[in-house]
C-alpha cells in the first residue's frame, strides 16, 4: 500500500476514535498531498460532510477553481454515489479506495450500497421517486438564460 492510501486510512481510523465514521481522504498532485478530509457528519450534522467532498471543497477553495484534472484521490472507503459524482464533476484523474461498499455494509454502514442498488432501478421503482415539475407560463427558463449567456 502506498503512503497516500496509508494516510487516508490513518485519517479514517483517527476519525473513528473521534466519534466519527471510518472515512478519510487525501488528494495528491505531483507526489504531494494537497488536501485532506475526514467524514465530519458527527460534528457538522451535514449529510454531505463526507471525507472526499470536504477534501475537494478545501482544494477548490484554495485554488479558486472547479477543475481538479491532474489530481488523484485516495479514499479509505469506496466512494458513495454523491462523492463519486463530485469527483467526476471536479475532473479528478484517478480515484483509489481501500475498503469496499460491501465491507462498509458489514460494519453497519450499508446505505451507500443501497443507494448504488437503487440508482440502477427505473425512477418509478426507486426508494425515493423523483418527480419533474415543468416550467409554467410567466416563469423564466434558467437553462435558456445560461445557454444564451454561454454563447
Amino acid at each position: 500500500m502506498n503512503e497516500f492510501m496509508k494516510r487516508a486510512v490513518q485519517l479514517s481510523a483517527d476519525n473513528v476514535r473521534d466519534g466519527g465514521h471510518p472515512f478519510g481522504a487525501v488528494i495528491v498532485k505531483n507526489g504531494q498531498i494537497v488536501a485532506e478530509g475526514v467524514n465530519e457528519m458527527h460534528h457538522t450534522f451535514d449529510v454531505s460532510g463526507h471525507a472526499e467532498l470536504l477534501a475537494i471543497r478545501r482544494l477548490q477553495k484554495d485554488l479558486q477553481t472547479n477543475d481538479l484534472s491532474g489530481y488523484t484521490m485516495y479514499a479509505s472507503g469506496e466512494p458513495c454515489p454523491m462523492c463519486y459524482t463530485a469527483m467526476r464533476f471536479a475532473g479528478l484523474d484517478d480515484i483509489y479506495y481501500c475498503q469496499s461498499v460491501e465491507e462498509a455494509g458489514e460494519a453497519g454502514l450499508g446505505l451507500s450500497g443501497e443507494v448504488y442498488h437503487d440508482l440502477k432501478k427505473p425512477n418509478e421503482e426507486r426508494q425515493t421517486v423523483m418527480k419533474q415539475m415543468k416550467l409554467t407560463d410567466g416563469m423564466e427558463n434558467p437553462m435558456q438564460l445560461y445557454a444564451e449567456k454561454s454563447k
